[in-house]
Formats: structure tokens, sequence, C-alpha cells
């Protein structure tokens, strides 16, 4: 039993916890995962007493010893630099390790029994971080072995890959497990700028009484990337962008942007505001979508020739409800673009400048009139606005105020997303991850445009998209590019 020789704090710390990490050779576990679960235990934010298994099936051919050997690697490549081996031997007491398969989990199931007697844990915790077609196939496995009773389950996204699968997989997690135990992650809900969306709007009476058709003209959410696909040409194949990016990471984020007060601040109430979001969006179709292809994908391995297949995608997307009648989100995301950032935008009605005779500022556009939130790591916000100009004459200039997280606060105690949400799961807090009901409506308004998608048009790479993703937008501007 390995014992952890943090002190405690209060109210912070989960209570003892077994954690099977399915995938424990992936890439997912050693550039987040472990390294993760390991400044967690740095941290004091690990159970008192815990037990990381590591699993995987018999032919990755991993042992005990193997996998400590990963978990060094990964905390020593991915995992932060300051004293980042100062306390791995304390924490690798903590790690063990048991092939699986499907067909037979009896032997993790011995594992995890002895674990838990072991660290006296009443709570067993199981990470999916496994290609998508495995999770059915875990999931059952799991609740005929006998472990699924009383456990969590972490499940990643994709969330299927459209209506149809997605209530395959909610069939099957329901069939081991009850909703309240299910934690479906997406590692944007679980950044600090993300959640600052929640306390900008909710504790600020300057902000949110704007937060409204009445006053906001567009609503923008800009997430590019500079990297291409990177090799992964096959899993590209079967996802493109609005898979991958929009019906999951994105269209959370505009359910943060967009829901109407909450109850409280908790799983359920914020889980039915963003549901109440999701339900009121126009179905997507191909009239307000463009798709782009990077220069160079089709050349990429695993990538099939001829490929439709998009890899950058500009969205209209329209919440038909009375906060938001009228009011265009505007959501882009693709990757080798010209810039690597997240960034909300709301764009603020523009009074009557007729009175500001050589004023000479567009009255829609990227100069005033925005309140910008960088959703990166640490995060900033933005006010952009107009200002007198210095002299004897009335003009006016774009002009702004601005708030940095790494200026204003202390990050030393700053979580990373997959590190916030771990440790969210291990205390059993469900308020930053996705419902059932939200995946499949999500799924369902997005049916039109999957079963009729547009044809991708090719951009360059290191631009922001064709130009057919400027006209989308038009009258207004992007505010990347």
């Amino acid at each position: 039993m390995q014992t952890s020789t943090k002190p405690d704090r209060e109210g912070l710390r989960p209570d003892s916890a077994v954690l099977v990490l399915f995938g424990a050779s992936g890439d997912l576990a050693k550039r987040k995962l472990i390294p993760g679960l390991y400044h967690l235990y740095r941290a004091g934010l690990m159970p008192e007493n815990f037990r990381i298994i590591g699993s995987a099936p018999a032919e990755v051919k991993m042992d005990v010893e193997g996998f400590v050997e990963v978990a060094r690697s990964s905390v020593g490549t991915f995992g932060r630099r300051e004293g980042a081996d100062a306390d791995f031997d304390g924490f690798a007491k903590s790690l063990s390790y048991c092939a699986a398969s499907t067909s037979d989990f009896s032997g993790l199931a011995a594992a995890v029994n002895d674990a838990r007697k072991e660290t006296g844990a009443e709570t067993a915790v199981f990470y999916l971080a496994v290609p998508p077609p495995a999770f059915i196939p875990v999931i059952k496995a799991l609740g005929t072995g006998g472990l699924a009773q009383g456990s969590r389950l972490i499940i990643e996204k994709p969330f299927g890959y459209d209506l149809k699968s997605a209530k395959e997989l909610n069939t099957a997690i329901h069939g081991s497990f009850s909703e309240d135990e299910v934690y479906r992650i997406d590692h944007f809900l679980g950044k600090e700028a993300v959640q600052n969306i929640l306390a900008l709007r909710f504790a600020n009476g300057i902000f949110e009484p704007a937060w409204h058709r009445s006053f906001l003209e567009y609503v923008q959410l800009d997430v590019p990337e500079t990297l291409t696909i990177e090799g992964r040409g096959a899993f590209y194949e079967e996802t493109g962008a609005y898979r991958d990016m929009i019906v999951t990471h994105l269209l959370q984020v505009l359910g943060f942007l967009a829901m109407e007060p909450p109850e409280k601040l908790d799983a359920r109430s914020l889980n039915a505001a963003k549901n109440n979001v999701f339900a009121a969006l126009r179905p997507l179709t191909k009239a307000d979508v463009v798709f782009g292809q990077y220069e160079g994908y089709l050349q990429e391995p695993g990538v099939a020739a001829g490929s439709r297949t998009e890899t950058l995608v500009a969205a209209r997307v329209w919440i038909d409800n009375d906060r938001w009648s009228g009011v265009p989100f505007y959501l882009r995301t693709g990757k080798a673009m010209g810039a690597e950032k997240s960034v909300a935008t709301l764009g603020f009605r523009v009074p009557d400048l007729g009175r500001f005779e050589e004023a000479n500022v567009p009255l829609r556009g990227t100069a005033s009139n925005q309140l910008v939130l960088d959703l990166g790591d640490p995060g900033s916000i933005e006010v952009a606005f107009l200002a007198k100009t210095p002299g004897v004459t009335m003009d006016v200039a774009p002009a702004s105020l601005s708030f940095s997280y790494a200026e204003s606060f202390n990050m030393r105690y700053e979580l990373a997303a997959y590190e916030r949400l771990l440790h969210d799961a291990l205390l059993g807090d469900r308020t930053l991850f996705n419902a059932a009901e939200g995946i499949e409506r999500l799924w369902e308004a997005s049916a039109p445009l999957l079963e009729d998608p547009p044809r991708p048009v090719a951009y360059a790479k290191g631009t922001f998209g064709p130009d057919e993703v400027t006209k989308l937008i038009e009258p207004y501007s992007w505010k990347l590019g």
C-alpha cells in the first residue's frame, strides 16, 4: 500500500481510490494522464492511499516494471520540469499492472479487489484511454466481470460517430453503469479560461445583462491549429474536423457561452443549462457551413485517394430561443492554419457614430465594441472599445482594457485541463463532464449536415482557410486572421 507524504488539503483530497488505466501504453496516457496524475500526487491532491493499475491487451508485452518505466519516461518527457524526479520513487510504489482481454477480466478483477483491500478504497475508477472501437467491448466486460458496480467510468471522446452510434454507446454504458457514475471527459471544459466564462458572466453585473441579443450582434469561437494531422491519416479519415472538434469541444464551449444562468454551479444545473441551449440549436446544414481541406492532405499516409474529409470547418450556428434569436454564432477550427489559438469574441452592437464626425471607424469589424476571451493557457480577457483621442477635436480611436491570468494571479497552483478533470473524477464531481442527453442532442442537430456535407475547398497551409470562410462571416470579420 502506497501512502503519499504530502500534507492533507481539507476538502480537496479524494478518498482512497483504485484507478485502472486502460490503454496504459498509449499516447494519451504517456502525454497527459500519467504526468497529470504525478503532478496531482506532488501537489497533495491524490488520495492518501491509492493504486494506479495500468492495463492493456496481452500482446502489448508489458509488466509492472515496464509500466513503471513508461511512467518514469512520460513524467520526464511530458511532466512539469521543476523537480520532476523528486518524488517519483514514492509515486511509483502506487503503480501496478495487469494485462487484460475483454474475453476474460478475471485477472483484472482479482487485481482490483486486492488493490481495494490494500488501500481501503470503496471506489474503483476505470479510465478508457483506448480507441473508440474498444469502448463497448471494455464496458461490457466490466459489467459481466462484476467490476462496474459501485465504480466510475471515465470515457474519452468521440462519444459516437453519429446519433445512431452515440445511442448505441450510451445504451452499452447504461447496461453496466448508471449515468451518475459516467464521466465523459472533454479537456476543453477543464481549462481555467473556459471555466472563467462562468465566473465572468455570473459573478459580474457589468457583463451578464449585456450577454443578450439586445446588445450583441454576433459571437465567434475560433480555434485554429498550426499542426497538420501528423501522420494520423487513418484516424482522421474516420472523423474529420467536424466530428473531432465541433460536435465535441466547440459546441460544449458554446454551451457555456450561451446558457441561461444556472441554478447552481453543479453537475445537474450546468448540464441542464447546456442541454437547454443544445435543444434550441437550429439543425446545421451545408448552407451555413464551409468545409476546407489543406493542400497536401491527400498525400498524407493513410488518406484515401480523392478523400473528401474536411480538415477545416467554419460554421454559422443559430440558437432559437429568447436570449439569442437572430444572433449568429460563428465557429471555426482547422489543421495547418495560421495560428494556434482558442479565442471567443462577443461583438456588441455599434451605436450611431454620426455625432463623431471624424470618427472614421468601421461600424462593423475587429476594431472596437468587442469582448475578447483568450481561452488558451493561462488565458486573458480584453475589452475593445472606442476612446477620445487627445486634442481639440472629438475624434475617437480604438483602445482596450485587458486582464491576464498570468499577470494577475499566482499560477503556481494552476492545474492543467486533464489534471483538473482527473481530480474531479476522483472526487466524484461531474460538474465539468458531459451528459448523455446533451451528446445525443448535438448529434441530432448535426445529422442534416453529416448526411449531406459540403465539398471541402482547398486552402494553403499557414492560412486561415479559403475565401469562403471569410464570406461566411460577412459583414463581420474573424478576430484572428
